[in-house]
């Protein structure tokens, strides 16, 4: 079983990129998805997260609202640092549990993790590849823009945050670069496939 870890900027295609691997038999995880999953009531972070950040967090339906909880931490690393502290070891769990589930079914399969941080919270070393995402900035923003009530400050804010795409391209084995049109991209994760079941 390879486990490969498939990152990239904000709005750069990482879930197009994910969705065609599934498509070509990967099994593809979305970390984001299992952080949901965790922060749900009864999920393994919830009662931490609550009591580490507050009741103010919660919903008038007991859920975490996600964006409060963002507001709070995404300006302070040290508030961030704790809730990935909370939120990582659980959401790495139900991966590990998944890839299992998989690797005794397919033994020579691929398990591909898609989540945003994998370099900077250093989690890229779990896996045996690693493929990067990426394209031009302004491309990143003009995407990002199409999203529901995205606003430009906010894109640009979050984009100042993450790690630059060039500092990220030295941890990668493979980049797809999705600048152009959505047929090369699918010609450049098809070759990243085929290189990938090679060493499978």
């Amino acid at each position: 079983m390879l486990k490969v870890g498939l990152t990239g900027g904000l709005a750069c295609g990482k879930s197009f990129v994910g969705q065609a691997l599934a498509d070509m038999g990967c099994l593809v995880i979305q970390a984001d998805e299992l952080g949901h999953q965790v922060l749900a009531p009864g999920g393994e972070a919830y009662d931490a997260v609550i009591r580490e950040f507050g009741r103010e967090i919660v919903t008038s339906e007991n859920t975490i609202d996600r964006k409060a909880l963002a507001s709070r931490v995404f300006s302070d690393p040290e508030k961030l640092a704790r809730l990935n502290a909370i939120v990582h070891p659980a959401v790495f769990r139900r991966e590990d549990e998944l890839i299992a589930e998989h690797s005794a079914r397919e033994p020579e399969g691929i398990a591909v993790v898609e989540a945003a941080i994998l370099i900077e919270t250093g989690s890229h070393r779990r896996y045996d590849k690693l493929i990067l995402v990426t394209c031009a900035e302004e491309q990143q923003v003009e995407r990002a823009m199409r999203r529901e009530g995205a606003m430009e400050s906010d894109v640009r804010a979050r984009l100042s945050r993450q790690m630059p795409l060039a500092e990220k391209r030295k941890f990668a084995d493979f980049v797809i670069d999705t600048s152009a049109e959505k047929q090369d991209t699918l010609r450049q994760t098809r070759a990243v496939y085929q290189a990938l079941r090679s060493e499978s």
